[in-house]
């Protein structure tokens, strides 16, 4: 599967409510496993950008994610956040859905995270830094049937990339936090 399957923003999909997996063993669960790590890599190649994608995003109304942080992809299978900060802070937050936006956001500064790996077992990841954090957060609302665009956080939190990318220091100046490419 390639990155063109990503649904666009205005798919109604994208607002469904994902369902829990119910067997990460079972021959469908695992190649749709496969085809979103596939679907990640493609776009990271394509874009240049891209640490995360959740299943709704490519029309799987199943909750789980495909993470790369830098190590190869890999799926967190029915996370949930356990735990998050009081302390927040603002970003311009980016979307596969929307790869020519970015939105400026809330997000809570760490979070923890209860999940299932590829191996079936349970995961806890407590207190992640910042940028773990926030994408985190942002993939789990596509579980829940949330975009970026839905926090958009106070006056212009919508702006196109090709605006932000002629004057960064401009926008970044406006957040508190910048998310630092990762490829």
């Amino acid at each position: 599967m390639d990155q063109s399957m990503v649904l666009s923003k205005d798919d109604p999909r994208l607002r469904q409510v994902s369902e829990p997996v119910l067997d990460v063993f079972e021959p469908q669960f695992v190649e749709q496993g496969k085809c979103l790590k596939e679907c990640l890599d493609d776009f990271r190649q394509q874009h240049g950008f891209g640490r995360g994608i959740a299943a709704p995003q490519i029309g799987i109304a199943r909750r789980f994610i495909a993470l790369n942080l830098g190590q190869g992809s890999f799926l967190m299978i029915n996370p949930e956040i356990t735990w998050r900060s009081a302390e927040r802070f603002s970003m311009w937050d980016d979307c596969m859905c929307f790869p020519d936006q970015l939105v400026k956001v809330e997000r809570h500064a760490s979070i923890s995270v209860r999940f299932i790996d590829e191996q079936g077992q349970t995961r806890d990841w407590q207190q992640l830094e910042q940028a773990v954090s926030e994408l985190l957060q942002h993939e789990i609302d596509h579980l829940n049937g949330i975009l970026a665009l839905d926090l958009a956080a106070g006056e212009q939190a919508v702006i196109a990339r090709e605006a932000f990318d002629a004057n960064p220091h401009f926008y970044q100046a406006q957040v508190d936090y910048v998310i630092q490419p990762s490829i």
